[in-house]
This record gives structure tokens, sequence and C-alpha cells, in this order.
């Protein structure tokens, strides 16, 4: 019997997979990661924490099954994009990631942006001049970590550092390449002036590997700490959202995956190559094809600090507070008795790259409660998806059929109100995991015992929501009032 792990790094929980070739799951298991923001902007993890998961992952999956380490022939792991994580020469931890959702680096990108020649750098980057690029975050660590800076001997990302740690072997994977600005995307290639032009130590960044090229084998000393066998394969991996979308078979043009993880995300696929400042491009996990794709800084995260925030003490008759949350935002009507959010609580990536704009609750009277406050939380979210929307369109990538996947898919509150604000049916997915799943296939094609399209096998029809008519037009105002808020606020806290 054949069996494949998958880890996924994710924003707020480390995720592992154990599946059955062809088209089993046999066990999953999460642990909870600490997302930190000691200052407006910030968003920080331990690196520690995340292989401190893995260890106990590994373990729980194979116990939960009965399985031994030397039964996984391959290992994929995927993790949020472009997260950096630095270490020095003797291969210690400098300071906490640097996440992808990270706001404190505007300052750099305005530097940037008059450096640089930004139409031209999106045209051979395939990715244009932003927060999300890793020299940014690099000249930020410079100007105010000068001593961290120095000590830079390794630049690489989340699921780089967690495949280091299992093989012992420095790589970038290619996804975290392109979004880091590394790439020229035309030739697929590490290009060594766009590294220098944006402020990333040449001499820091480790070789490029695809996703699916073997990266290595377990050490010894990782097979000990994990209960892993020594010398099973690794690949090169997966970005989050990459993995995500082929285990949801987005695979051609019109397709689109709404994905509700600790960031929400949008993406489809095509075999054009049409970069555009205002999203991200990345390769597909499947070769010739590309992915566009809009990030945003947050999703889940805010929801997770809405129920600290705000509801700790709420007794929920023995449902989850997310559950209970969602029974008192169906009870309010659509637009939230016009009380609106700006979700840029960690100022917002795509398709705005404002690295100054905030989280915003506006219209908030007394006559509101925290029902209306969680529904227009998830409203915010929904308004964001469909300016994406506009953005693909105006590109001239269609966007048609829309499928919901990871956690926040689960909820039916959250998933009609998308559909209801897109105009659109949503099509939610049965036995699809998240972006586990696509790591842990990513490593079977890796080792030749799998092709593409195999993964469809995992996941069903669970069913589609339709969008309720009756909420269009209050869903139309909303989504007005959401665009011009934003316009409105533009640069008043910068």
């Amino acid at each position: 019997m054949t069996l494949v792990l998958g880890l996924d790094i994710g924003t707020t929980s480390t995720i592992g997979i154990l599946i059955e070739l062809p088209n089993k799951v046999l066990a999953t298991a999460s642990r909870p990661v600490t997302l930190h923001s000691p200052h407006a902007g910030w968003a920080e993890e331990d690196p520690q924490q995340w292989w401190a998961n893995v260890c106990e992952i590994v373990p729980d999956l194979l116990g939960q099954c009965g399985r031994a380490g030397n039964e996984i022939v391959a290992i994929g792991v995927s993790g949020m994009l472009p997260a950096v994580v630095l270490l020095d020469k003797e291969d210690r931890l400098i300071r906490p990631s640097i996440q992808q959702s990270d706001g404190r680096c505007g300052v750099e990108v305005d530097e940037m942006r008059r450096e640089i020649d930004e139409a031209s750098f999106l045209k051979r980057a395939g990715n244009g001049v932003n927060q999300q690029l890793v020299g940014a975050k690099m000249r930020w660590i410079k100007r105010h970590e000068p001593e961290n800076h120095a000590r830079v001997a390794t630049v690489f990302g989340s699921y780089d550092f967690i495949n280091w740690r299992l093989t012992g072997s420095k790589a970038i994977e290619q996804n975290w390449a392109l979004e880091a600005g590394l790439v020229d995307v035309k030739n697929g290639v590490l290009d060594p002036e766009l590294a220098r032009m944006t402020g990333v130590p040449e001499a820091a960044i480790p070789p490029m590997i695809g996703s699916h090229c073997i990266l290595g084998k377990v050490t010894p000393e990782a097979a000990a700490a994990t209960g892993l066998t020594a010398s099973t394969p690794v690949v090169g991996g997966a970005a989050d959202m990459i993995a995500s979308a082929l285990g949801a078979g987005v695979t051609k043009a019109g397709d689109v995956l709404l994905k509700f993880g600790g960031a929400v995300d949008i993406l489809t696929a095509t075999d054009r190559v049409i970069p555009d400042a205002r999203l991200y491009l990345d390769y597909h996990l499947v070769p010739g094809l590309f992915m566009p794709n809009g990030c945003m800084s947050t999703g889940g995260s805010v929801l997770n600090w809405f129920v600290k925030t705000f509801a700790t003490n709420v007794e929920t008759g023995g449902s989850s507070i997310h559950a209970w949350l969602d029974e008192r935002a169906a009870e309010k009507p659509a637009g939230s008795d016009d009380l609106l959010v700006l979700p840029y609580f960690l100022g917002e990536k795509t398709p705005l790259h404002d690295p100054f704009a905030r989280g915003v609750i506006e219209g908030l009277t007394l006559s509101h409660d925290i029902g209306h406050l969680w529904r227009a939380v998830l409203e915010a979210y929904a308004y964001a998806l469909r300016h994406h929307v506009e953005v693909l369109r105006d590109i001239g990538h269609p966007a048609e059929r829309f499928i919901v996947s990871d956690g926040g898919s689960q909820s039916s509150v959250w998933m009609g109100i998308v559909a209801d604000v897109m105009g659109a049916p949503v099509h939610r997915l049965g036995g699809h995991p998240g972006s586990c799943l696509g790591a842990a296939w990513t490593a079977a094609v890796g080792v030749g015992l799998a092709q593409w399209e195999g993964i469809s096998a995992f996941v069903s029809d669970a069913g589609t929501i339709e969008p309720n008519a009756v909420h269009h037009d209050a869903y139309e105002r909303g989504y007005a009032r959401f665009r011009e808020l934003y316009s409105r606020l533009q640069g008043f806290h910068s």
C-alpha cells in the first residue's frame, strides 16, 4: 500500500494529511499557529513553531490509522508565500518570519517605485512593485534592523524552511521565487539583476526548484524528530493557494477558485502570461499553465481576531463560536442594516497594493449588535472578492464558474453571502481538505506514482449555493459604498 504525506504551513494552523494512492484519505491532523502583530501592519510567526507542529502531526497521522513511517513513499509541503525566513551562516534563525500579509514596508515600496521603471519590471518579473516583493521586506530590515541584515546568509520561505529541516537541503520553490520578484518570467530562471534591483542579497538566495522536482531525502535527524523514515523523498513543494487550486480542479479558463483560509485568495488558470500590477502571477502546478491570482492580507485571521476580541465569553449553547456567530448573522438583513466594514486590518495586497490601508467599521450605531458586526465582516470579504473578479475580467480572463474551498467554505452563511454579492452560484467541494491535499499529490507526481489529473478522484461535488435575488439591490448598494469608502479614505492613515 502506497502512502503519501502532505503538509501545509498555513497562517493560522499547520495541517497534515496522509493519503493512500490512488484516492483515499487516511487521516488529517492540525496544530494551531500563533500570528504575532506587535505593531500596526506587522505579521510575524515563529518558524520553530511550524517545525514543532510537524513533529507532532506526523506521529498523530500515523497513529490515527495504525501505519508506520516506512510506508510513506513521498512528502510534499505547501505554505503561505512569500513569507520571509532568514538564517545566518550557522543556519540559526535570525528573527521571526515576516509573513506575506505583513504591511510594514510601505515606505520601502514607495522607494522602490521611485527607483524602478515599474512597467518594465512588471513585464520582466511578471509581478508589479508592491509589498509582496521580498526585496521590500529586506530593505526594511536593512533600514531598521541593520545588525540582523548583516547576518543574513539564507533567504527563503515557509515551506522551504520545513523542507530544509526535513532534508538538510536549501532551495526556493519556483512560485516563492516568482512572487518574490526574482524570476525572469519569460525565461523562467532566477535573474540576479532583479535581486539587486529590489534589494535581496544575491548570495543569500538558494537555488530554485520546480514544485514536483525531488529536493532531497529525509535525514536521520529529521526522521528521529518526526517518526518518518530516513531517505523518504521530499519534493520542492507548492504555494498553498496553488496546491488548493489543483485539488479543486481549476485547470481551465473560466473556472475560479475562491479560497477561504487564513487569508482569502482568488485564482484562475490560463496558458497566457498577462502581467498586471493589480494581481499576482504564479505558475500552475501543471507544467505549461499559469495562475493569475489575488491574495488578500487577511481572511480567517480576522475572523479569529474578532472571536478573540469580542466573543471569548459568549455562551453558545454547545455550538462552536463561529457557528453561533453565523446564526446571529443569518438573523440580520443583507447589508447588515447599513453597517459596512473595510477588511484591511494588515493593509491590503491585491488589488489595492496599499500597505497603509486600515480596517474600518463604518455606520455603527447603538442599534447594531454582534450579529450585525459578524455579518458585515463576512460581507466585506465578499465585496473584496467581487472587486477581484472585476479586475480579472478587465484583464481578459473569463470568470464564469466559482468554486469555493478551505475552512471558510464550510460556512453556509458566508458562502450564501458570496453567491449573493457575486450574483452567481458558488460550487462547494466535498473531500477537499485544503492545500495539504495538493501538497501530497505534488509529491506523488514527483516520484512518478501519479498524474496531475488523478487528484480529482479525491474531490466530489458537495452542492451549489444559488444567489438570492431578493438580496441583489442591497448588495449592489453595499458594494458601491465599499468601493467608495476606500476611495474616500485612501491616504488618510499614511
